[in-house]
């Protein structure tokens, strides 16, 4: 039986995620926060619920792409939350990235509600999010992760089966501190760069030659080079990503020094007004601290 569809966050990367679902064929219902984000899906004939506890009474299955820890509770857990509607059965697929904690416990709080979890991050920035072709991170028991498959097929190109609920909490802090420190290793190397007057387009042909090439270093270097720092993955959710990957390290007494360093770094970005920008403006950061740009 095809699953009622209720999605739940409509921000920069759920409102494709939605529209993906929806265009998929899927019987699809909307929450977010905020209504006016809403909008475009009530013009649709797309039921936009007014609190999540009426979305879960009205729906299946529910997924979740929310940009927090708190933000998750609230919605699973808060008044009017999802568990004040769940029906017996319903899945959860929580598509956010938060805490271990946070993730563990809204698996906890569905179940013993009656209900089914995947954790299910996902690895990927917008416009693979617009193309449907977003790495899944998943993880839970078998019969779940099968039940949902159909619909993480309409979102994404690849799901992988990383163990039980929390490891693809895990697996997504993973990627996001390489992530990281790779958006940082690069825009250092840029930086010095141009400080040794070198040319941005030679370093960059040099690096995607060699044994540092990389598709993030292409597409980073493209907008670069375009000055186009319009967010795929900006810096402030960098920035709460690194604070939960060395939160999350602390607790398991693992040294990340580098993770430690491009927090640091995207702190600065995040405080200089490059918060809303890409990633990519690490560089636009490293230029400002050095004296060689003073606009935002």
């Amino acid at each position: 039986m095809a699953e009622t569809v209720g999605f739940v966050g409509l921000g920069h990367m759920g409102e494709p995620m939605a529209w993906n679902l929806y265009r998929a064929g899927f019987s699809l219902g909307v929450y977010n926060r905020t209504p006016e984000r809403a909008a475009p899906f009530r013009d649709s004939g797309i039921p936009a619920y007014a609190t999540p506890a009426e979305l879960a009474a009205a729906s299946s299955a529910v997924l979740i792409m929310v940009t927090d820890s708190p933000a998750l509770q609230a919605v699973v857990e808060g008044e009017s939350g999802l568990l004040e509607g769940l029906r017996d059965g319903t899945l959860v697929i929580n598509m956010s990235t938060v805490s271990h904690e946070a993730t563990c416990a809204a698996a906890r709080a569905v179940e013993a509600s009656g209900g089914q979890f995947v954790d299910a991050p996902v690895s990927g920035t917008r416009k693979p999010a617009e193309d449907a072709a977003l790495t899944i991170l998943a993880g839970s028991e078998a019969e779940a992760l099968e039940r949902a498959r159909p619909l993480l097929d309409a979102l994404g190109r690849a799901t992988i089966h990383c163990g039980s609920v929390g490891t693809g909490t895990d697996t997504k802090h993973a990627i996001n501190l390489l992530l990281g420190t790779m958006m940082q290793g690069f825009s250092e190397a840029l930086a010095f760069s141009q400080h040794r007057g070198l040319n941005l387009d030679t370093v960059i042909e040099a690096i995607q030659t060699g044994a540092t090439s990389s598709p993030l270093y292409q597409l980073k270097g493209a907008a670069i080079r375009a000055d186009d720092y319009r967010k795929q993955f900006p810096v402030e959710l960098l920035l709460k990503d690194l604070d939960l990957i060395l939160d999350a390290g602390r607790q398991a007494g693992v040294y990340l020094p580098a993770a430690a360093t491009v927090r640091e770094a995207a702190s600065g970005a995040n405080a200089a007004g490059y918060g809303e920008q890409d990633m990519a403006a690490l560089l636009k950061w490293l230029e400002t601290a050095s004296g060689r740009r003073s606009e935002s």
